[in-house]
């Protein structure tokens, strides 16, 4: 198929007009068959532009193909319907969706040898991946797969989506656990903002080996959220590498925020209907760490924060482990059975630390201060952290409050990365 690359040369970012005739022309260079899959990312990602091609696609194509939407949760909780309606629109039945689970909703269709993770590794890592994705994929009789989703700087993988979406997002509890942990392991100061990182690496070979045998083809975003709204600036379809990298360079322009002076002082606001837990909220880690100065402080405005992890069993380990660090929980690994199970939250838990080199502060309203404390965290009441830093007052960037102190301000830490360009 042809590739599809289209670029936002207005710089407000493309219009909806652009998008509908790119997604026809798409749709009209493809032959459509009785039954196509849409997976497109979940309510996290609702500022990737996912849910209006989504809408598009399945409008454009529900005429003659039965379209089924698999949002890719990957470990996160299912897409309620508020979430549903907000993200997909009302126009969707809701019976056209599908619910993807992690642990149980998968099949696997290939295995990436350990001699090769060893090597793409530098021998950090010696296993093999279970390459594991939901049996809807390969079993549903689905002759048009659509991989929907943003190109954006990301912790485990270096940027996000292209293969991730499928892997991860539609993928099991194997490839889940270990990508993780080689991110974690490998060090996520070499990878955030990177494309051919160790994990990415992984990726390509199960889509050279495997992925390529299935009918999917990649449509890719890469985003801003401005005032006014998201702003698409780029517009990426197709069913090869190619497409994927020139994402990234668009990402890289457009997501990637060098710093000229440490961050002493960062805040970050967290919406309450997109982030929930410190499993998705730790973005405002994620995404600053490199901006951070030795002794700072982050502080997180949290108000829909309400528990750790996306699920019972891993907010259960977080709770009872913590945000304790990268050797500790290395240490850890070594001897414990239960980290050893679930690798992708050995991989959180370093992720979400500061290793000690910054303070971490969640100001949140659902979570007691003995709680956020258990699991590392410093803890401010939300009401006493908005007071004194107002997200509606302060812009993004840098802000001097009225006692003189300097404060970077981040609105949304998933749609970017801030770095000192001598860490990156």
């Amino acid at each position: 198929m042809k590739d599809i690359v289209l670029y936002d040369k207005s710089g407000g970012g493309l219009s909806e007009k652009e998008i509908l005739d790119a997604v026809k022309e798409f749709l009209g260079e493809t032959e459509i068959p009785e039954k196509t899959l849409l997976i497109p990312p979940d309510f996290t990602r609702m500022h990737s532009g996912a849910g209006l091609l989504a809408q598009m696609l399945y409008s454009e194509i529900g005429g003659g193909s039965r379209v089924d939407i698999l949002p890719a949760l990957g470990t996160h909780e299912p897409v309620s319907d508020l979430q549903r309606e907000l993200f997909f629109g009302k126009e969707i039945p809701k019976e056209r969706f599908i619910e993807h689970n992690w642990r149980t909703s998968v099949v696997k269709i290939g295995e990436v040898p350990a001699e090769f993770v060893s090597e793409v590794s530098d021998g950090i890592m010696n296993e093999s991946f279970d390459i594991e994705v939901n049996r809807n994929i390969v079993e549903g009789g689905y002759g048009l797969i659509l991989s929907i989703g943003q190109v954006v700087p990301h912790e485990v993988i270096g940027m996000a989506n292209y293969t991730k979406n499928i892997l991860v997002g539609a993928g099991g509890s194997g490839i889940i656990n270990k990508s993780h942990m080689l991110g974690a392991l490998y060090g996520m100061e070499r990878i955030m903002g990177r494309d051919k990182t160790p994990v990415r690496k992984v990726f390509d070979y199960a889509q050279e080996k495997f992925l390529s045998k299935l009918p999917i083809v990649y449509i890719l975003t890469v985003t801003t959220n401005t005032e006014d709204g998201v702003r698409i600036h780029g517009l990426f379809i197709g069913n090869n590498r190619s497409v994927f990298e020139k994402a990234v360079g668009l990402a890289q322009e457009k997501n990637l925020t060098f710093i000229d002076k440490p961050f002493k002082k960062c805040v970050v606001w967290l919406d309450e209907e997109e982030f929930q837990s410190t499993w998705l909220g730790n973005k405002a880690v994620y995404r600053t760490r490199m901006a951070m100065a030795d002794g700072g402080e982050l502080i997180v405005l949290a108000p829909g924060v309400r528990h750790f992890g996306e699920d019972k069993e891993n907010d259960r380990l977080i709770r009872k482990f913590g945000y304790i660090g990268r050797e500790r929980i290395i240490e850890l690994l070594r001897t414990n059975e239960e980290l050893q199970k679930n690798q992708s939250v050995a991989a959180h838990l370093v992720h979400g630390s500061s290793d000690g080199r910054f303070n971490i502060t969640y100001a949140v309203r659902h979570l007691t201060k003995d709680e956020v404390e258990g699991v590392g965290f410093k803890y401010m009441p939300f009401d006493e952290a908005v007071a004194k830093y107002n997200p509606k007052q302060l812009k993004n960037g840098w802000n001097t409050m009225c006692d003189g102190e300097e404060v970077f301000f981040i609105e949304n830490p998933a749609l970017g990365l801030w770095a000192d360009k001598k860490k990156f």
